[in-house]
Parts: C-alpha cells; sequence; structure tokens
C-alpha cells in the first residue's frame, strides 16, 4: 500500500473520529443545558409565590367582610332589642350602623377584586405547571433519543479508534508527523484528493508532471504546492 493511500484513509477515518466526537460534544452539552428547565421552574415558582399572596389577599378580606357583618348584626341587634331608649343614642345607633354598612360595601368590593386578582393568578399557575409538565416530556423524549444517539456514536468511535491504530504502521515515522502537522495547520484536513488535475482543498491547479507524481509514486508524498497538503489520486 503507497504512502499516500495509507495517509488517505486516516484521513478519512480521522475525519470521521472528528465528525463523531463534535457530535459528542453537542450531544453532552445538549444533556447537561437545562436552562429551559430551569427557567419554566423558575416561571413556576414565580406563579406559586403570587398565588399565595393573592389567596392570603383573599383571605384577609373575607375575614375583615366576616368581621363587619357581625358587627352589623351586634349593632342591628341592639337597636331592634329595644334596650335602647333614648332617642339621641337611638339615632346614633343608627348612624353607626349605616356607616357601618357603607364600609361593608367597600369591604365586599375589595373582596371581589381579591377573588378575580386570585382568580387570575389561579390560572397563571395552572398555565406555568402545564408549560413545565410540556417542558419536562419534550426533554424526557429528546434526552431518551440523544442518549441512544450517544451510545451509537461511542461505539463508533471505538471502532473508528481501532482501524486508525490499525493504519498507524504501515505509516513511517516522518510520514506520520507531516501529517498530524498538516492536521493541526489546515483545520483537520492534512490529506486531499486530486480531482481533475486540482487540488480538492484548495482549488489549485496541478502541473501534468505533479499529476503524473502524485499517480506514480508509491514511497514518495507529493503535496500541494498552494497549501501545502499531501495530494492523493483516487
Amino acid at each position: 500500500m503507497s504512502a499516500s493511500l495509507s495517509l488517505y484513509r486516516l484521513q478519512q477515518v480521522d475525519s470521521q473520529i472528528d465528525k463523531t466526537r463534535n457530535r459528542l460534544e453537542v450531544i453532552r452539552q445538549t444533556l447537561e443545558n437545562d436552562e429551559e428547565l430551569q427557567r419554566a421552574k423558575a416561571r413556576l415558582a414565580q406563579a406559586e409565590t403570587r398565588h399565595q399572596e393573592t389567596e392570603r389577599t383573599l383571605r384577609q378580606a373575607e375575614a375583615e367582610v366576616q368581621s363587619q357583618r357581625i358587627k352589623i348584626e351586634q349593632s342591628e341587634s341592639m337597636l331592634y332589642s329595644g334596650s335602647v331608649q333614648n332617642p339621641k343614642e337611638v339615632q346614633d345607633l343608627q348612624n353607626n350602623v349605616a356607616s357601618l354598612k357603607r364600609h361593608l360595601a367597600t369591604l365586599e368590593d375589595l373582596q371581589l377584586e381579591a377573588m378575580l386578582t386570585h382568580e387570575e393568578a389561579e390560572h397563571a399557575l395552572e398555565a406555568a405547571q402545564a408549560a413545565l409538565d410540556i417542558v419536562k416530556a419534550r426533554l424526557r423524549d429528546q434526552n431518551h433519543t440523544l442518549t441512544e444517539e450517544q451510545a451509537a456514536l461511542n461505539k463508533d468511535q471505538m471502532r473508528l479508534n481501532a482501524e486508525r491504530q490499525a493504519i498507524l504502521p504501515a505509516l513511517k515515522e516522518e510520514a506520520r508527523t507531516l501529517y498530524d502537522q498538516l492536521r493541526q495547520s489546515r483545520r483537520g484536513v492534512a490529506v486531499a484528493l486530486v480531482n481533475d488535475g486540482t487540488c480538492a482543498a484548495c482549488g489549485s491547479t496541478l502541473t501534468p508532471s505533479q499529476q503524473q507524481s502524485v499517480r506514480s509514486s508509491s514511497t514518495q508524498i507529493t503535496r500541494c504546492p498552494s497549501c501545502g497538503r499531501i495530494l492523493y489520486a483516487g
């Protein structure tokens, strides 16, 4: 097997390894990223806090209305019991009952407002809980799919690493060193195919002698005169 062919095979395997590794990293980040879930939980926590606050306000309003009604009942009971005979005291008592009833109307308005606000908070709480449930269900399905893909990719990576180790003994140390250097300096692509007389990586046109050198040599490595990559004619 020629050196360029071995390097080309190594390049193919390494490109697949790179692709697999990159995909695994994306999957890892996706699985570890719970920002959407945390946002949904935070919205639910806010809705729960708001619901509790409006519930306390409503209960307080209900208690104040109930307390005011008791005061009115007590004053009316005293007024109609006949225990108060003095006209001035009767008038004062009547005025007090009227004042209590006016204040009751105000308290009932506040109670109604508190009830409506609490209902809105209740709907918001239900919506936040439903949104969280949707996010959880979607992430559960997504993570299940990603976990399965992750397992398959890990197997592919083991297979590719084995293929890579099988290729390396056929290469001289100088060729491997050059290959590694080009991989680092040429964004992972050290070997380029010759297509229609050009370097497939950079598009530079090769002279007939350069093309012949790529095709005929089994031991020598021919490099692109423009980008410096190792050339291989399939």
